[in-house]
């Protein structure tokens, strides 16, 4: 989610100061009415990773779906004869991760994920949750909330 431009909280962006001088690439280069595929990142990632490593740089890949993983480092048979890959799987037990991911959601609020989705929502329209970056977790659960506060504003006007 974080290819798409926009919804920097909603999907999490690092920010410059978590980056701490180190560059960041693929961060909202895509439309977010597009569904960016495996393939986009392929076609994109690659000559980042050419570009990372000509400059004497470790590339890392972090994050993401596994599918765009796959299809750079297992589909991609150029790939696999330029660059050695290290995997590594990061396991959590899951009272840590549900831990953790409450205690971001609720910076992501404090930070303005409401107002953030707000802007881009329409009471007037049905959304599609199903394309772009409007798939991005918390977009389609927030649809509801947005509807029932348009509706009460609209009540009390």
């Amino acid at each position: 989610m974080q290819v798409y431009k926009g919804l920097d909280i909603v999907t999490n962006k690092v920010t410059d100061e978590e980056c701490r001088g180190v560059p960041h690439h693929l961060l909202g280069i895509a439309d977010p009415n597009a569904n960016f595929t495996s393939d986009d990142f392929k076609h994109h990632a690659s000559p980042v990773v050419e570009s990372i490593t000509i400059r004497d740089r470790l590339p890392i890949i972090a994050g993401g779906s596994n599918s765009y993983i796959k299809a750079l480092a297992n589909d991609d048979p150029e790939f696999r004869l330029r660059y050695e890959c290290c995997f590594l799987w990061v396991d959590v037990s899951i009272p840590v991760l549900y831990s953790f991911v409450s205690e971001r959601v609720d910076r992501m609020v404090k930070a303005g994920l409401i107002d953030e989705v707000r802007e881009m929502f329409d009471p007037n329209n049905l959304e599609d949750y199903s394309q772009g970056i409007k798939r991005a977790i918390g977009v389609p659960e927030l649809d509801h909330f947005l509807r029932n506060e348009a509706s009460v504003d609209a009540e009390n006007s």
